[in-house]
């Protein structure tokens, strides 16, 4: 006989536990409960019956595994939380009845606790971090961009602005960005670093504004564990690439607004650059750097007051016989004849693979005008080996002003007004392109520099298109269509006249089959044939090869056995499954309605505006 099943004791009612019992069990408050959940990863679950989970109750509740449960009554930090708790009262007692050097101790010896073991738990590998701080960057960067409050003290924002100008250095040092996008939200940007993929969003730098009904406390323990979660993926990405990490930073730069710079890339390998230097001694007296400069001045007063008086025997040193080291050129030896010195030809250079263009803007020079968002475009250029310079309005640290002459481009957004100027203003306006923001973004998703005309100051831009539209059979507009007017005229004539035929031949494919199968139709097939200008003997092949084709044709279609394969792969499914299957077929039947809309469109536009240029 088997063991008997209490009902409430086994099953559903089991596996899962209600929230309220959760907190019960745990000791502690619904707050502390919601942290340790985000902290560990641990989520609520939808079990098949929520009636027999809930014990025969069909009130609605959360519920969680029961083994979940249990594995955070073993968390160190549920220990450290109740300590907390333990803590507060003690402070609020002394401070109640005045014990202020007990107050002072009791804070000085509160617990703290650390997130290290839960990240090390949750990614077991450094790849497995570095595949998820896409939330992370999303959530330090809007952090970054919020006004300090009571909930949000000031350190908490500095530290998040630390995080995001890290990985914005270590982006720009490995040239990693890939893509970018101007949205509404913000911008979208897209690097490759160690073969994953990593897409991040920031918010224009407007002045934000924290709503009041969102909960800025699960924000915050999101933002907790994603704090030090970059600070491990960061250190493990300076220190391969042999860079001192946390990067050193100028507090002065940093308060005259030099955002990024105020932070110094410094090579591991290199020593550091304070070293300790050996007292000297000269006659028992140790020579200080005080005594040092107080007898510089000193003869700095003497050769003042008198010249003549002062003759000091100053020992010229040698100049020095060091000689800067050449550049090593390799040179083709004359007696090898083994090296081949023929120069590449177009064939071979196209057969090599085609290289990550990672250096696009090292050629050029650009100065950003004082409307245009220093922090974006000082990032995307310096990412693609250009250099970039701005007005003292836009902060300090400029490696040079707008009268440079090496300056090749102006990123300008504003609509162009005619004033006076000098010839020297005109001549050098007319040696620099003068090109709107949009430029830079489509220069970089195209991998090659565009054509700064249709992107010069105060002219309607063209359509900037999302880089991320990469799932199989997805709308990708052609920028061929769009450049050549003429070639896309042509083109598409030729495919009128193609669809002519295509339409002319399927008719008369119609009419054969009909004649081969009624022998009544077969003058109308005859006099179709006729009117296409098809030859007597090649109607009649046509009709000969159509009745064996059908004499042959089994009587089911390709079409039919394939739909019966799939109607009995769908019978040998789960339910769940045949679900799944069912989502992604109308999904996929959704992205291909709207790829056949755009195109559609992108046709109907095409049509009008050739219209427009013929009239």
């Amino acid at each position: 006989m088997g063991r008997l099943r209490v009902k409430g004791k086994a099953g559903a009612a089991k596996n899962y536990t209600t929230r309220s019992s959760a907190v019960k069990k745990l000791q502690c408050s619904l707050a502390d409960f919601r942290r340790l959940c985000i902290l560990k990863g641990i989520f609520p679950r939808e079990p098949r019956s929520r009636k027999k989970a809930n014990k025969g109750s069909s009130a609605p509740t959360s519920f969680y595994y029961t083994k979940d449960i249990a594995y955070l009554a073993h968390e160190p930090i549920l220990k450290k939380l109740r300590e907390h708790k333990a803590f507060a009262k003690k402070l609020s007692r002394a401070l109640g009845r005045g014990e202020w050097a007990g107050a002072k101790s009791l804070e000085e010896n509160k617990p703290i606790y650390r997130l290290d073991h839960i990240v090390k738990e949750r990614y077991p590998t450094f790849i497995d971090a570095l595949r998820d701080i896409d939330d992370a960057l999303c959530m330090v960067f809007l952090f970054a961009s919020l006004p300090t409050s009571s909930r949000l003290p000031s350190e908490l924002v500095e530290n998040c602005a630390k995080l995001a100008a890290e990985w914005q250095l270590y982006v720009m040092h490995t040239r990693a960005l890939r893509k970018v996008f101007f949205s509404i939200k913000g911008v979208y940007y897209q690097a490759e670093v160690m073969d994953q993929t990593v897409t991040w969003l920031v918010p224009y730098q407007f002045t934000q504004n924290v709503p009041s009904d969102v909960d800025v406390r699960v924000m915050l323990t999101f933002l907790e564990l994603y704090q030090t979660l970059l600070s491990f993926v960061f250190f493990k990405l300076y220190t391969d690439v042999g860079l001192v990490y946390p990067p050193p930073l100028d507090i002065k730069k940093q308060d005259d607004g030099a955002g990024v710079n105020a932070f110094t890339l410094q090579d591991s390998s290199r020593p550091p650059m304070i070293q300790s230097i050996a007292p000297v001694t000269v006659d028992g007296r140790q020579i200080t750097g005080k005594l040092v400069r107080q007898t510089i001045k000193n003869i700095a007063a003497t050769l003042e007051s008198d010249p003549e008086s002062a003759d000091v025997d100053m020992v010229n040193p040698e100049p020095s016989t060091d000689e800067t080291n050449e550049e090593f050129v390799p040179r083709p030896s004359n007696s090898d004849k083994t090296i081949n010195s023929d120069l590449p030809t177009l064939h071979s250079l196209s057969t090599l693979p085609r290289s990550l263009s990672t250096s696009l803007f090292s050629p050029y020079t650009f100065f950003l005008s004082r409307e245009t968002s220093r922090g974006v475009f000082e990032f995307l250029v310096r990412s693609f080996g250009g250099l970039i310079g701005w007005p003292a309005s836009s902060g300090s640290g400029s490696p040079f002003d707008e009268s440079d002459p090496s300056i090749t481009h102006v990123i300008i957004d504003r609509p162009v007004i005619q004033r006076e100027e000098t010839s020297e203003q005109r001549e050098l306006r007319l040696r620099r392109k003068y090109i709107q923001p949009q430029w830079i973004a489509d220069c970089i998703n195209a991998g090659r520099i565009l054509l700064e005309e249709p992107y010069t100051q105060g002219k309607t831009l063209p359509p900037h298109l999302s880089p991320f539209g990469e799932y199989e059979g997805a709308y990708i507009p052609s920028e061929e269509a769009v450049d050549n007017g003429s070639v896309s005229n042509i083109e598409e004539e030729d495919e009128d006249v193609d669809a002519e035929e295509e339409s002319a031949n399927e008719a008369l494919n119609t009419a054969i089959v009909a004649a081969s199968s009624d022998p009544a139709a077969l003058r109308a097939a005859e006099l179709a044939a006729e009117a296409a200008g098809v030859d007597f003997g090649d109607f009649e092949a046509k009709i000969k090869q159509v009745s064996k084709k059908q004499t042959k044709m089994p009587k089911t279609t390709e079409k039919e056995v394939e739909s019966a394969e799939k109607d009995m792969n769908k019978m040998m499914m789960s339910n769940k499954q045949r679900k799944l299957y069912e989502k992604m077929k109308h999904s996929n039947k959704k992205k291909e309605s709207e790829r056949i809309e755009l195109e559609s469109r992108k046709k109907e536009l095409g049509k009008q505006k050739r219209k427009q240029e013929r009239v």
